[in-house]
């Protein structure tokens, strides 16, 4: 072999070798872009199935992506349908008998509701033996209860202020009984008839151009929606100072937990739409719970509210509460909303059988 062939086959090999490497380069350049195609395929198949669960609701978290992306094909699906489909079970090669569960009995009526009795007697008939003749008597009584309710009945109350004057004094002078005091003075109505606004309102959550048909309906009586509202305002006002002494008793506590929610406001401009307003909650566990109604998100309510208040703050990581209350005050994050991301990863990496 001579010096040619030698220094040719010597370049061959420089040549596959250095093919080699750039081949072993390609592939390990083409395996790492695989890899990151399957993370960013995982990553959107778990958005995907967020999505999916936050279409159909939370009884949607426990169905597989099969049954999702059924369900997702399903254009007209309601949330009745979904939640039949999540309670569904799979069904099993022999289906097992049905134990009966034991019949847990008549309901009982409460026993401090009052008692009225009514006696039905046998029909006349019933009254005389048919085998003697003679009057038959009462042995004893079957015993069934029913709940009932008697009507609500409106009525006018007079009011009858008593005048007194002495007849031998020449001034006669008169003296009337006063009034007692009311929620609404000189109102047409009397307090028991603002409660009971107030408590179908807040307790029943009963809109108040209901209750205004309602009275037209049961009493006949037409009261406007616009003095209904009056009532409410004017009974907010009145616990005013019971506000004032609950803020007073939390901002003597060392721990508060605070947060806001949106309230939907109707307006009167042109625009047609509601205003968003915030409820802004101020409270401990176990304790009491202030209310503060604020048109907008700023942080002027925590710092109204808290003022120089020195203690621990639980919230969430909204920037209004960060530079609230003294220069003490030691603000707690929020488990639920942390927890809420670990939540999202599991059911994105939930992997149901199809």
């Amino acid at each position: 072999m001579n010096a040619d062939s030698s220094n040719n086959n010597r370049e061959r090999l420089k040549q596959k070798d250095a093919l080699i490497i750039r081949l072993q380069h390609d592939l390990s350049v083409a395996m790492q872009e695989v890899y990151w195609a399957k993370l960013k395929i995982q990553v959107l198949e778990e958005k995907l199935r967020q999505e999916r669960i936050a279409r159909f609701g939370p009884r949607s978290e426990t169905l597989s992506d099969l049954q999702l992306s059924l369900l997702d094909e399903e254009p007209s699906v309601t949330l009745d349908e979904v939640a039949a489909e999540a309670e569904r079970e799979p069904l099993p090669a022999a289906a097992p008998k049905r134990e009966r569960k034991p019949h847990p009995g008549r309901q009982t009526l409460p026993a401090h509701l009052p008692r009225r009795e009514e006696t039905i007697p046998c029909a006349p008939e019933a009254c005389t033996c048919p085998s003697c003749g003679q009057a038959t008597t009462v042995i004893g009584y079957d015993e069934s209860e029913q709940l009932d309710v008697e009507p609500v009945q409106y009525f006018v109350r007079v009011i009858k202020r008593e005048k007194r004057a002495c007849r031998h004094c020449p001034e006669r002078s008169v003296v009337a009984a006063p009034l007692p005091d009311r929620i609404i003075e000189k109102g047409l109505v009397s307090d028991r008839i603002v409660v009971q606004t107030i408590i179908k309102k807040y307790c029943d959550h009963l809109p108040l151009y209901r209750q205004e048909a309602i009275l037209s309906r049961e009493a006949g009586v037409e009261i406007s929606r616009a003095t209904l509202d009056g009532w409410v305002m004017h009974v907010g006002e009145l616990l005013l100072p019971m506000w004032g002494a609950m803020r007073k008793e939390l901002l003597a506590e060392s721990y508060l937990q605070a947060d806001e929610t949106t309230v939907l406001v109707q307006t009167h401009d042109k625009s047609g739409s509601n205003h968003e307003a915030y409820l802004w909650q101020f409270g401990r566990p176990g304790g009491g719970v202030v209310f503060e109604f604020s048109m907008g998100r700023g942080r002027d309510v925590p710092d109204r509210f808290l003022g120089q208040w020195e203690g621990k703050l639980q919230t969430d990581a909204y920037v209004a509460y960060d530079k609230t209350g003294g220069p003490k005050l030691i603000h707690y994050g929020c488990w639920t909303h942390a927890r809420r991301y670990f939540v999202d990863a599991v059911k994105g990496m939930r992997v149901a059988n199809p």
